[in-house]
């Protein structure tokens, strides 16, 4: 069965039997309440967290009430876990839909934040969204994933003893005396760079070396600004229909390049796709050669950099493909790369990324994965419907 006509199937489910089941023992629900509805029973948050009963002490509360709560500060938008308590004890529907019989059961503000620690330390929401990519695109071919990054502001003081990394994975060199070295002075050797290191390293290996502290961060937008932040850079990959796949979250000095052999192997585990299109950022031998690899066509902007005579050259191909109203095949295929910048806006416009008060690499990962984890179920039910 192909993937839409399954989407549609387990989706008109849940429109015509468990909505009225659910009108009928809560009451009427808004569409709020069917949003959040539709991501619980999807997700399946009990599969990984299981209750365990008969331990010695204090009975702790039902981590999984607790899951249910977070998702719906994402979908309800709201900041911090003094509102969502607020919001449970005020709204019946809200609180039994996650899991609460009463106002009473309604734990404390450390409660919740004792288990969103516990979550971010487990990856709880990463390991939920790798399971739903998997399990809906197992039998399916994807044709384009569209790698990019995003800014991510954080209420936390940056760390400064990290510095800009350029494309190759260095820091800029110490700026050197004027005048001819004396004689015999031996010139140390050039660092090896972060993407010649990666082309031999595992996984594991390879996000280790990425820095995950946070710090000062600088991106030129699609206006060609120059923009400057403090917190994090996530990296995403998407794929056709906006939905994302892999994401990874490092410091905002970070060069978009040095995460893509990382996010491609991730990528690569969980789908079977054909085509990667990047922007300039990303056009590089070592990233291009790790793309064939994998068994994918690359499809990257050029980047002609210090080059003025490639630069103008590019210049007078572009116009000239204008005036002939013509275009190339990679071309057209590179245009599916919009569906990144979409889903970096709706992240930040109705998943919670801009309303971040936590801190701490985990725990902003674990937030922005729970807006990724509720934007996937709805991009999800959009190809059902």
């Amino acid at each position: 069965m192909a993937l839409g006509q399954r989407l549609s199937v387990f989706f008109g489910w849940i429109q015509a039997e468990l909505f009225p089941f659910l009108g009928e023992a809560l009451g009427a629900m808004t569409p709020c309440h069917e949003r959040l509805a539709r991501v619980i029973q999807v997700v399946n948050i009990p599969e990984f967290l299981p209750y365990f009963r008969g331990r010695v002490g204090r009975p702790e509360h039902a981590r999984v009430a607790l899951a249910h709560a977070f998702l719906a500060r994402v979908v309800l938008q709201i900041g911090t876990v003094r509102g969502l308590i607020e919001r449970l004890q005020a709204d019946p529907i809200l609180r039994r839909l996650c899991g609460f019989a009463s106002a009473e059961d309604i734990p404390s503000e450390s409660t919740f934040s004792r288990a969103f620690a516990e979550f971010s330390r487990s990856r709880l929401p990463e390991r939920l969204h790798a399971a739903l990519i998997q399990e809906t695109y197992k039998e399916t071919l994807v044709g384009h994933v569209s790698r990019d990054s995003t800014a991510i502001e954080a209420r936390e003081k940056p760390d400064r003893s990290a510095r800009y990394e350029d494309s190759e994975g260095q820091e800029p060199s110490p700026k050197r005396s004027r005048g001819r070295p004396p004689k015999g002075t031996i010139s140390p050797p050039k660092p090896e760079r972060r993407l010649e290191k990666q082309g031999r390293q595992s996984l594991k290996e390879m996000l280790a070396d990425l820095p995950i502290v946070c710090n000062h961060g600088r991106k030129k937008n699609a206006k060609g600004h120059v923009t400057h932040w403090i917190g994090y850079k996530l990296h995403v990959d998407t794929i056709d229909n906006d939905i994302p796949v892999s994401c990874l979250l490092t410091s905002a000095s970070l060069h978009d390049s040095q995460a893509a052999l990382p996010l491609a192997t991730i990528t690569a585990a969980r789908i079977t796709s054909c085509y990667d299109l990047m922007d300039s950022a990303y056009d590089c031998p070592e990233i291009q050669a790790h793309s064939r690899s994998l068994g994918h066509v690359p499809i990257i902007d050029e980047n002609p950099r210090a080059d003025k005579a490639r630069q103008q050259a590019l210049k007078n191909e572009a116009k000239a493909l204008k005036t002939l109203g013509f275009s190339y095949p990679e071309d057209q295929r590179y245009h599916q790369r919009s569906s990144a910048e979409r889903l970096n806006s709706a992240l930040k416009d109705s998943c919670g990324a801009r309303l971040i008060y936590v801190k701490g690499h985990a725990k902003v990962f674990c937030h922005l994965m729970f807006g990724v984890l509720v934007h996937t179920v709805e991009q999800l039910h959009r190809i059902a419907t």
